[in-house]
């Protein structure tokens, strides 16, 4: 790491609140770098850190102060328990949103995970579900933030997309995203979207499924269709996706109730391995024209 990248991310750290009073051993900037590279490199716990500190001691040591060596796992564990959420998330985007190039015409996915390992049976604590935002070309996590469990999702994207500069982006979302509200959110931001649509918006769903039911069982005429194929083979496995977009919704009711609705698609994915063949459909909303 050269130390004009280690400056920029002590920018972008000013913003955490030290949590610690006097007689403080390791700064807080020393505990933060330490740990975000141990991560970085896979690290799962506090023990990983100080083993991770250790082996890397002489390149830490030429942009870092470390005054009295590597923190112990106990240190890294209750300096970084007690930083304040809002404020570590905030330094986070700050630093990554400085990193990756212009986001304008890159595909933003949002996805929730519960975090293995991330469970406290002696507190009492169940598994971390967190949300996050991937910038696929930049191949960089644009933020995250930490939910409940997977069914507050629906609360925290707003919040999370509210955190992000998403000017001429795309954004993709599961079906627990697929909300009106969210896409106002995405379209009021200046970006466009692409929201898996399933059981959740039960009646919209049948009616979009029978709507490509009929343009790839008959090649319904009078629905206007862009099409595309994709085919991937490696070690006896052959899968081929294929991609229906429509912009003729008037019959869907849907516009005026999802912001800047622009069309329905359906993406038909079949898989061929070891003379047993899978197909999967999954259907989407999206603001993109066809």
């Amino acid at each position: 790491m050269e130390k004009v990248a280690s400056f920029r991310l002590l920018d972008h750290f000013a913003l955490v609140s030290e949590p610690r009073g006097r007689n403080i051993r390791h700064p807080l900037f020393d505990i933060f770098v330490i740990a975000l590279c141990a991560v970085i490199s896979g690290a799962e716990g506090w023990e990983d850190m100080e083993e991770y500190g250790q082996a890397q001691a002489d390149w830490l040591e030429e942009f870092l102060d470390l005054p009295h060596g590597i923190p112990s796992p106990d240190t890294f564990r209750r300096v970084l328990s007690r930083l304040k959420p809002e404020e570590l998330t905030q330094c986070f985007i700050n630093w990554t949103d400085s990193l990756r190039e212009s986001i304008a015409e890159e595909m933003v996915a949002i996805d929730g995970k519960t975090l293995r390992r991330s469970f406290d049976r002696a507190a009492d604590k169940g598994a971390l579900h967190m949300i996050s935002a991937w910038a696929s070309a930049n191949r960089l996590v644009l933020g995250q933030l930490k939910v409940g469990d997977k069914s507050n999702e629906i609360t925290a994207i707003p919040h999370l997309l509210g955190l992000l500069a998403l000017d001429g982006a795309t954004v993709t979302i599961d079906a627990m995203g697929c909300q009106k509200e969210i896409a106002r959110r995405i379209v009021d931001q200046g970006a466009d979207y692409v929201l898996a649509l399933k059981d959740n918006h039960a009646t919209l769903h049948g009616e979009v499924k029978l709507l490509f039911d009929a343009v790839t069982a008959t090649g319904l005429t009078d629905v206007s269709c862009d099409y595309y194929q994709s085919v991937d083979a490696d070690h006896g496995r052959m899968e081929t996706r294929r991609y229906w977009l429509s912009g003729d919704i008037e019959c869907l009711g849907l516009k005026g109730s999802w912001a800047n609705i622009a069309g329905v698609g359906m993406v038909e994915s079949q898989v061929e391995l070891d003379d047993v063949v899978s197909c999967e459909r999954r259907y989407f909303l999206t603001s993109l024209g066809c």
